[in-house]
């Protein structure tokens, strides 16, 4: 990955709120609940601008790849941003970079990635991402 971003180097914001669950013995949040974020961040975006159809939709993401940098401890109760950008959109493929920022910070606690690939829903084989889905994905490049 590279070396850290910074808030404007994303198109998509969601606030986020720690939860007390997420913090470990240590007092900060827990490396596993960033992936939770992860996926929080990016199946809003697509639930929200209506590329995805989490219920009756054909076609579903699948997560193939996930990783995470970690710059600053955060703990419960903070307020957070989530970020969002795509670096890359294949056939049947998307990668995500995000961060998870501070409120009111630029500098992010954390950068991670995240991969889908776009199956049929019955049979599980890759698909051709669907024309809605690839109008959303542009956008955040």
């Amino acid at each position: 990955m590279k070396a850290q971003t910074s808030r404007a180097d994303y198109k998509h914001i969601l606030p986020l709120q720690t939860r007390w669950a997420d913090n470990d013995i240590y007092g900060h949040v827990n490396n596993v609940a960033y992936y939770g974020y992860f996926d929080t961040i990016v199946n809003e975006y697509l639930i929200a601008s209506g590329a995805l159809d989490i219920h009756d939709g054909a076609v579903i993401g699948l997560v193939v790849e996930t990783g995470c940098n970690y710059f600053a401890p955060l703990a419960f109760p903070e307020k957070l941003d989530g970020a969002l950008r795509v670096v890359h959109i294949g056939n049947s493929s998307v990668r995500y970079e995000l961060a998870i920022f501070r409120k009111g910070e630029d500098t992010p606690a954390a950068e991670g990635r995240f991969v889908h690939v776009y199956v049929d829903r019955e049979t599980r084989r890759p698909v051709s991402l669907p024309e809605g889905l690839r109008k959303a994905l542009t956008l955040l490049i």
